[in-house]
């Protein structure tokens, strides 16, 4: 282990779906591996432990690397979920890109875009911001637009507020891309991705509702892999968590994940644990069985 790192709040989700119905909090160490990290086989290094911290919160762990995490240091260890970590090589060329896509994907992605393109009259209006000045006026833009969008309504997932901070800084560097498709000069889609080295992470995506039948969310992610892959700026694109099926359409390949959380051994943390497994154990027999139908109920 490393030196000490510092601590913070850590609300664990209990979720239905993708409702969070509950939380349970603990003084975590946030540790994640980089994508770049994760495809290279690289192991983990972790910091040492606050002595008011009650353990360690891993994310995005290579499923292969898993094994000697937390050896001998006396933590109990806890898997909080598995998934695949999709990505997308952006050095691949925008034609090689399609060519990784089914033949009926690309089909459908054609018809989709040519539908939105006609709904325009006949141009895309997809706009790219990374300076400064551009970001503040996609932050404005986007802010209206997430307040209207479910992923903000119903999933709590929309583009935060105080959001422009961190644009600010990662401008400053050059490690932000944002995007925003526009129908009669109105935003109806947006993508956030902040980046660090040369990978971009996938953070937010909304569109409007009143618009979902031209799938902008779908058309606004084609045309911004496009816009990525002309530019060269960075290597990769990382979907992060999550086996959605807007990321495995986007993506070229996977690297098996979990999020796992190493606790010291105290009563308290043991509950927490005990609670966390029982939730997760329950909704994932309530999918075996053919309860999908709690999740949806949920959403609705």
């Amino acid at each position: 282990m490393s030196c000490e790192a510092v601590a913070t709040p850590v609300d664990l989700p209990l979720r239905i779906g993708r409702r969070t119905v509950g939380r349970v909090r603990r003084r975590l160490v946030r540790v994640s591996l980089a994508l770049e990290q994760a495809l290279a086989g690289a192991g983990l290094t972790l910091p040492g432990l606050p002595p008011t911290a009650d353990g360690y919160y891993l994310r995005a762990v290579p499923a292969a690397l898993t094994d000697g995490i937390g050896a001998g240091a006396g933590m109990r260890r806890f898997i909080r979920q598995a998934y695949p970590r999709h990505y997308a090589d952006l050095s691949l060329g925008f034609e090689a890109y399609l060519d990784t896509f089914s033949a009926k994907s690309r089909s459908g992605l054609k018809r989709k875009r040519r539908k939105l393109e006609e709904r325009c009259g006949g141009t895309l209006d997809v706009r790219s911001y990374r300076t400064h000045a551009e970001l503040a006026d996609f932050y404005r833009k986007a802010r209206a637009l997430s307040a209207l969008t479910y992923q903000e309504r119903l999933l709590d997932a929309g583009l935060p507020q105080g959001a422009m901070s961190e644009m600010q800084s990662l401008a400053e560097s050059d490690l932000v891309r944002a995007f925003l498709l526009f129908v009669d000069s109105t935003p109806v889609a947006y993508l956030y991705a902040p980046g660090e080295g040369d990978t971009l992470r996938y953070a937010y995506l909304g569109y409007a509702p009143d618009f979902a039948d031209l799938s902008p969310g779908t058309v606004l992610q084609l045309e911004a892999m496009r816009m990525l892959m002309e530019e060269g700026r960075f290597r990769w694109f990382d979907f992060t968590e999550g086996d959605g099926q807007h990321k495995r359409q986007f993506a070229t390949g996977a690297v098996d994940s979990v999020d796992m959380l190493l606790l010291r051994p105290t009563l308290s943390n043991f509950a927490v644990a005990r609670t966390l497994a029982a939730w997760d154990g329950t909704i994932a027999l309530a999918k075996r069985i053919g309860l999908k139908s709690i999740a949806g109920a949920v959403r609705r």
